[in-house]
């Protein structure tokens, strides 16, 4: 399931693989492209938002990347598999169970996001689904997945870690730490990479000896593909085959994605300048919720006034649920500063310990 390493100009203008070998319903594929239409709407009015000072500090936009996160989850089991993953964490905690309201409640900073709105943008945090954060030090999830996968390993369950990373992450000490321990323990964890070309403003090939980033987990005796992450049928495809693996318990996958990111790396660098435009209209060209689109057109799924109706539909539940949700909620009290820092119920179990270890 290898790919060659096209440059981005290939990349870009690569037409569609073969035809998915998940059997889709219709109305699953309705879904899908409803799911993906509401994770860019979602992101941008994120970016109206923030134009408008409705929220501050950090924002990292999915924008073009919908394909991915979309997809693995869509073949994994949100809310029973444990998912982690970097900064870019909006999309990953609403696919996996976070209620999209709350999750842009965080954004605004509002009492009634998914971290209280302590966290915001960059630590999106629900364990009651499973989604265990979004983390803004580079290569901080990945020890962490692994520590979720010794866990389900332990307890004999049948889940699985799910570890979304972005190419720059890779270079991380962390990264490989990681890897070795995954393989050598084989950890139910599948590693995600998300290869968007770019660490910040850095081009992969300035920063990376090895470019396909699949092939450097051969350096800890773990499978490895590398796909196109801009069609969502060969993400879902290429992820059911990953998740089999580790689910079956044969030890930890890594994967990776061709992706790219249609806006900057976050609000300080929105118009991305250390990209070319030729760059930038080759990859907007393989956006995937056109590809999509255009597949369930050619289908008859559905027609351009489908479409349209689902772009409608989508707009009136983020503006009239999602945003007003978020506008309306109350701000933090300043006298809860230090509320949710420690456990205000601790387990009686661990005081004696933890007191005894201190005396």
């Amino acid at each position: 399931m290898k790919a060659a390493n096209p440059d981005v100009k290939e990349r870009a203008s690569a037409k569609a693989a073969a035809p998915s070998g998940i059997a889709l319903s219709e109305a699953d594929q309705k879904r899908l492209l409803r799911e993906m239409i509401f994770y860019r709407r979602f992101e941008e009015r994120a970016f109206e938002a923030y134009m408008e000072h409705k929220i501050g500090g950090f924002l990292h936009l999915y924008i073009g990347q919908e394909a991915v996160a979309t997809g693995v989850l869509e073949m994994a089991r949100p809310g029973h598999d444990w998912v982690i993953t970097g900064y870019r964490d909006h999309i990953h905690a609403i696919k996996t169970g976070a209620p999209a309201r709350e999750v842009m409640a965080e954004l605004y900073g509002k009492e009634t996001g998914s971290s209280r709105g302590r966290g915001g943008s960059m630590h999106i945090f629900d364990p009651t689904v499973h989604f265990m954060g979004g983390y803004a030090l580079v290569g901080q999830p990945f020890p962490l997945a692994a520590g979720l996968a010794l866990a389900a390993k332990y307890r004999k369950t049948d889940q699985i870690a799910i570890c979304f990373l972005g190419d720059g992450a890779n270079n991380q000490g962390t990264f490989h730490e990681t890897m070795n321990m995954a393989s050598l323990w084989k950890l139910p964890v599948l590693f995600v990479c998300e290869n968007n070309l770019y660490a910040i403003g850095t081009r992969i090939n300035r920063s990376t000896a090895v470019v396909d980033q699949y092939k450097r987990a051969c350096a800890y005796d773990m499978p490895a593909s590398q796909h196109d992450g801009m069609d969502i049928e060969v993400v879902m495809e290429a992820a059911k085959k990953a998740i089999d693996h580790v689910r079956g318990g044969h030890g930890p996958y890594f994967i990776e994605y061709l992706t790219y990111r249609l806006r900057g790396h976050s609000m300080s660098d929105k118009t991305a300048a250390y990209r070319s435009k030729e760059e930038e209209q080759q990859w907007a060209q393989r956006d995937p919720i056109r590809i999509y689109g255009d597949k369930l057109k050619s289908r008859g799924t559905l027609d351009d006034a489908g479409i349209k109706a689902i772009e409608q539909s989508v707009h009136d539940e983020i503006e009239n649920d999602v945003v007003k949700f978020a506008e309306e909620s109350p701000e933090p009290r300043v006298e809860d500063l230090n509320k949710y820092v420690l456990d205000d119920n601790p387990d009686p179990r661990w005081i004696g310990p933890l007191q005894n270890t201190y005396e």
